[in-house]
């Protein structure tokens, strides 16, 4: 159910671009055990310059091979949930050659009410959908 935004600076090849998402979304199914079908993401091209990722203070330089990625998913998983995810993210992309450097996520989490996978109809509200077992209401 998470979506998936992906930004990276034009260039790549749509077999390049296909691993990436690939490599993100796997990294997403093996840690939070998400159905592999449950698969929502939009990769955005933009011209050189278009994407500025600083270190912010850090200590780093980033590439213009930069990947921001916001995951957007219903609130409730633990730090250390999150943590193995952005490790497993950054490790699968790490097998396709993008510097650790390079791999920057925003994670941004709603609840059931924000979702509506289409017809006008929020899902998991009217109960078409099941709520996924890691939400749990503030």
């Amino acid at each position: 159910m998470p979506l998936v935004r992906i930004d990276v600076t034009q260039g790549r090849t749509d077999a390049e671009l296909r691993s990436i998402a690939d490599a993100i979304h796997t990294s997403i199914v093996e840690v939070y055990g998400i159905p592999e079908r449950d698969r929502f993401q939009v990769i955005n091209e933009l011209p050189a310059g278009r994407i500025i990722a600083e270190d912010a203070g850090l200590g780093f330089e980033r590439t213009p091979g930069v990947i921001l990625i916001q995951i957007f998913t219903q609130r409730g998983r633990s730090e250390d949930d999150k943590g193995a995810l952005y490790a497993r993210i950054a490790a699968a992309l790490g097998e396709l050659g993008v510097a650790g450097e390079d791999v920057f996520i925003g994670y941004v989490e709603n609840g059931p009410e924000d979702w509506s996978f289409g017809y006008g109809r929020a899902q998991y509200v009217t109960g078409e959908l099941s709520v996924p077992s890691t939400y749990r209401p503030e």
